[in-house]
């Protein structure tokens, strides 16, 4: 096919999952627009890598595009604020961000800046994240929601921010935790906000739909909310009841799903009203998708509506059950996170190398000989004879030649030798089946399962189980981008492969026009030039849930702001190093002067022994001592 930019849009789908942030320029590059218009700042991401290898920084590297979370921010609030304008809504609409989303401080106190003017606020989980919270400078309405299962210090926490003159409230998941918070509000003499958690019997969509229904971990039963109204009134609380709050889990991707939450906890919103609860916030939790693979559908890395039908959904329905059920309309609290968050950061890698099923240079393998073994011979000829009117027939036989050979020298009845010709040859015929395939009219069964066995395996400076986790467990489908060469056609199919030991470490899942691909368009690695990739929509969850397997670490992270006043149209605001090799072995209980030290007395000994010089000791001994000071990522 003609190769053009507006064709590696469509392979890549930039502009469907890129919301507008992204496009490609004149030079194949792949830009960022951070206010989705051409006549904004266009940061070419290749100008920002030349700029992070001038500062000697290291690959991989997560970028933080900063504009991108002001952005989201903005974007949600407004749209809220106008929907309600045009519903004629009586209530207000107050966002908060769930920490556990990604706890870094620099994206959360960058939220929290975007968001001031329109009274973000924050949702906890745990004590740490609380702890955390509480230092925050929240607008004086802004809200500090608390969810989870939570102990006395949890309590006395959340109690705490009260006494600071913090909008803390704390979600009851269970009868016992409201027990707890009322007896310690008056023994530190303060009152406290109160929220309920409800199960509804809806159940979301999607990969967590789990955290919804009947059967959900967390929230109580109706007959529980009526127990806790009792409770209330018995101890002259019942005006510290402010928040009804459902959830319905994370990365809802069916819109009927919401709506029919939203009816359902109007609904029991409007009758807590109606016997005498003062409850002023209505929040609908999580759940607002990510549109991974820019598909607009109910696969379960996209979602069937956009941020607008969602918003209308939630400010139309919540008002026409409140008004025929004629009760104030609430505060429309969301804990969006993911939306927010997931667009803003992508993960740059270096591809340092490649892997094929046919590496091997020795032609002569492929010469005859004799005494050859009579399936070299069948081989041989299936790939002579291959030609574009029996391919078909030509890749069946081969596929059956190959499970021969391997039977055959299981059995002792071939040679290394003769197993290499026909190893060499089955890849062979392959190749040129593809080929032959291409050009002519084969079924797209075929065209998959030749991408499939002849995909090159692209080595990528980066390890999926710290960068990318979600990829490896739970199947997340993540954007996949060469940065540049995007006005040039890609022509090798590819899947990646990380720098983990684990061979669970790759990443063989991808977007395609229709559905999920097992292999990426990528193009021929030049020896000379650098070959960059990026993982991008990893904002959400995979910043934070990374693990240290291999004890690779976090990643260096550059955080870029938009300027239109600069030449490259960016600047770096900073660089946060990531961990070095004495720093994750610190993690996992060693001491790394003392392994430096225990290295040090072994090469004593081997000079003491003069199997080492002195000279070459001490080298060696620096040498070590180097490397637990450096980045634990390649360097290539």
């Amino acid at each position: 096919m003609n190769w053009s930019i507006s064709e590696a849009d469509k392979v890549y789908n930039i502009s469907r999952w890129g919301d507008g942030y992204f496009t490609i320029n004149k030079k194949g590059h792949l830009c960022l627009l951070t206010n989705k218009s051409s006549s904004g700042p266009c940061i070419d991401i290749s100008d920002v890598i030349e700029e992070i290898e001038n500062q000697g920084i290291q690959f991989p590297v997560v970028i933080r595009f900063h504009d991108i979370l002001r952005s989201q921010v903005i974007n949600i609030n407004k749209k809220f604020s106008q929907i309600i304008e045009e519903a004629r809504f009586g209530g207000r609409y107050f966002g908060v961000f769930p920490i556990k989303v990604n706890q870094m401080r620099e994206v959360v106190e960058e939220i929290l800046d975007a968001g001031t003017p329109h009274h973000l606020g924050l949702e906890v989980g745990s004590k740490s994240e609380l702890v955390g919270a509480l230092a925050f400078n929240l607008s004086q309405q802004a809200l500090l929601i608390i969810n989870g299962y939570k102990d006395e210090d949890f309590m006395k926490l959340a109690l705490l921010g009260r006494t600071m003159g913090k909008n803390v409230i704390v979600v009851i998941e269970q009868f016992t935790e409201l027990e707890e918070l009322v007896r310690l509000s008056k023994e530190m003499d303060i009152e406290p906000m109160i929220g309920i958690r409800t199960k509804l019997s809806t159940e979301g969509a999607g990969k967590w739909c789990g955290s919804s229904g009947e059967h959900a971990k967390f929230g109580l039963t109706i007959p529980e909310i009526l127990q806790v109204a009792k409770f209330l009134e018995k101890n002259n609380l019942t005006s510290s009841l402010k928040l009804l709050h459902f959830h319905l889990g994370s990365q809802v991707t069916d819109i009927r799903v919401i709506k029919d939450a939203i009816t359902e906890g109007s609904r029991i919103y409007a009758k807590l009203r109606k016997i005498g609860l003062p409850i002023e916030y209505f929040d609908i939790g999580g759940g607002l998708g990510v549109d991974y693979d820019g598909s607009l559908s109910l696969c379960d890395s996209s979602r069937n509506y956009n941020i607008k039908e969602y918003v209308e959904d939630v400010v139309y329905i919540l008002k026409q059950v409140c008004d025929l059920e004629d009760v104030d309309h609430p505060h429309i609290v969301s804990e969006t996170g993911r939306a927010i968050a997931a667009p803003h950061s992508c993960v740059i890698t270096n591809v340092f190398g490649q892997i094929t099923p046919w590496s091997h240079n020795d032609t002569s393998l492929l010469l005859k000989s004799p005494g050859e073994h009579i399936l070299v011979h069948d081989m041989r000829e299936i790939h002579e004879e291959l030609k574009a009117g029996n391919i078909q027939e030509t890749y069946n036989d081969a596929l059956q030649k190959k499970e021969e050979m391997i039977s055959a020298f299981k059995l002792g009845i071939i040679s290394l030798s003769d197993r290499a010709k026909i190893e060499i040859l089955y890849w062979k015929t392959l190749n040129k089946i593809f080929e032959l395939a291409k050009a002519g009219n084969s079924s797209q069964e075929l065209l998959l399962n030749l991408e499939e066995k002849l995909a090159y395996k692209y080595l990528c400076n980066f390890s999926v189980f710290q960068s990318a986790l979600d990829t490896w467990a739970i199947g997340q489908l993540l954007p996949v981008v060469p940065i540049q060469r995007l006005n040039s056609k890609p022509t090798i199919q590819a899947t990646l492969a990380d720098i983990t030991c684990d061979s669970d470490g790759k990443i063989d899942k991808f977007i395609g026009l229709n559905k999920f691909k097992k292999t990426i368009l990528l193009h021929e690695l030049e020896e000379a030039t650098p070959y960059y990739l990026g993982l991008f929509l990893t904002g959400a969850y995979q910043d934070i849930m990374g693990d240290n397997h291999n004890l690779f670490g976090t990643l260096n992270e550059v955080h870029i702001y938009a300027d239109d006043e600069d030449p490259t149209d960016f600047y770096i605001e900073e660089v946060i190093r990531g961990h070095t090799a004495k720093d994750v072995l610190s993690i996992m209980q060693y001491t790394p002067v003392a392994l430096a030290s225990n290295v040090k007395k072994t090469i004593d000994k081997q000079i003491q022994r003069k199997r080492i010089k002195p000279r070459e000791g001490v080298r060696l001994t620096d040498f070590y001592e180097k490397c637990l000071h450096e980045y634990t990522y390649l360097k290539k």
